[in-house]
């Protein structure tokens, strides 16, 4: 636990009582890192794991620097998904709140007439960058009063292709602003456009894991089509929360089905589904009317939940990225975790790739599969021939 309280890093006390009543007395490593540069106005480049708790950590500099006077929106947070979108917006508002400050968010999937009135009238406007670049085209938002910009999730932002809505969303915006830019990684194309989009950043990487020693255990269990599901009910029945990863829409709802005849009851998300229908399936996992979540990897590029004990990977994922971005949603703010994944016979050699290049591969062995040998060449996705 930090030795330094909210008030100590600078936060007042109206934001440091909204904190206190959601039972957040004392931050985050990332947030005490953050906090002082961002509440001082610098621009901020951090290297933020999911489940860091990095949404504070922008959250109180943009409610303390914002003020009920500033233009509206004046604080604009760009996220990649509607689900994390939604998330975030409920983490501002009780703090926003406390200082007479209104929050609106805007995504894909709902009217855009509705989110374009509130978006006006909403000093802090949480945003996905395809939604936000078609109502700024239509003059539906004005975005010439933005003095603090966030960029959540930065790296899922590029995975996803939203880039080219970025930059034209950044080039709206006054130079004159603090810009936040939180990403998993800083390397690279992240690297490129953290440094275009911000003036003499405070940098902060590669200091968070020691203080938040969060643990996820990785297994690996063989099963054949005829065991699977019967093996996915005993592990759900020995966990407490738990959320399963498919490969498909279809197979989401078909599994659902399966595990209700075994007595489970569990929600499915999917693409496919309405975003009414999706906010409704998280509702019912979040207040634990239902312990299992059945996704596809739209969970994964969204999702932002504290309590999943397990993981599991009903279908395992197509390549390492994907196998980082489920285990994710477990092990998350300092709480340990259990990631399992499924392995047919047919499965085993491509798995056992994944979990050595991942460093699992000690726990692929224990569960006694085939494994593929170690100097064989893989062509990954891009065509590039990599070795293990």
């Amino acid at each position: 636990m930090s030795q330094q309280s909210f008030r100590e890093l600078g936060a007042s006390r109206p934001v440091v009582d909204a904190l206190a009543a959601r039972s957040i007395h004392y931050p985050f490593r990332i947030q005490e890192l953050v906090l002082p540069d961002a509440l001082g106005g610098l621009d901020v480049l951090a290297k933020s794991p999911t489940g860091s708790g990095k949404t504070l950590a922008f959250a109180v500099p943009i409610v303390e620097r914002t003020t009920t006077n500033d233009p509206r929106p004046s604080a604009l947070v760009l996220v990649p998904t509607r689900e994390l979108a939604s998330q975030v917006t409920e983490d501002i508002e009780p703090l926003a709140k406390a200082k007479g400050l209104s929050v609106a968010s805007v995504y894909g999937g709902k009217p855009m007439g509705a989110q374009a009135k509130r978006a006006k009238k909403a000093h802090v406007l949480v945003a996905t960058p395809g939604r936000l670049q078609d109502l700024a085209d239509r003059r539906m938002v004005d975005l010439s009063g933005i003095r603090i910009l966030v960029l959540d999730e930065a790296d899922r932002m590029l995975d996803m292709g939203f880039q080219p809505q970025v930059d034209k969303i950044v080039k709206r915006l006054p130079r004159n602003r603090q810009t936040m830019f939180f990403s998993a990684t800083l390397d690279g194309r992240v690297g490129e456009l953290a440094s275009a989009y911000t003036n003499s950043p405070s940098r902060i990487e590669g200091e968070l894991s020691s203080a938040q020693p969060a643990e996820i255990e990785h297994h690996f269990v063989s099963v054949t089509n005829d065991t699977k599901v019967e093996t996915l009910v005993e592990h759900i029945r020995a966990s407490e929360s738990t959320l399963v990863f498919v490969r498909t829409k279809r197979g989401a709802d078909r599994l659902v089905q399966k595990l209700a005849r075994h007595g489970v009851s569990a929600a499915a998300m999917h693409g496919d589904m309405s975003q009414g229908a999706r906010e409704r399936a998280l509702s019912r996992f979040e207040t634990g009317k239902v312990a299992t979540l059945v996704a596809t990897d739209v969970a994964a590029r969204g999702l932002d939940l504290d309590d999943v004990t397990h993981v599991i990977n009903f279908d395992p994922p197509d390549e390492d990225k994907g196998y980082v971005h489920r285990t994710g949603r477990t092990g998350r703010a300092g709480r340990n975790g259990t990631a399992i994944t499924f392995v047919l016979p047919d499965q085993q050699a491509e798995t056992s790739r994944v979990a050595r290049r991942l460093g699992h591969h000690e726990q692929f062995e224990q569960a006694g599969m085939r494994s593929a040998p170690a100097k064989l060449l893989y062509t990954s996705r891009r065509g590039r021939r990599s070795k293990w």
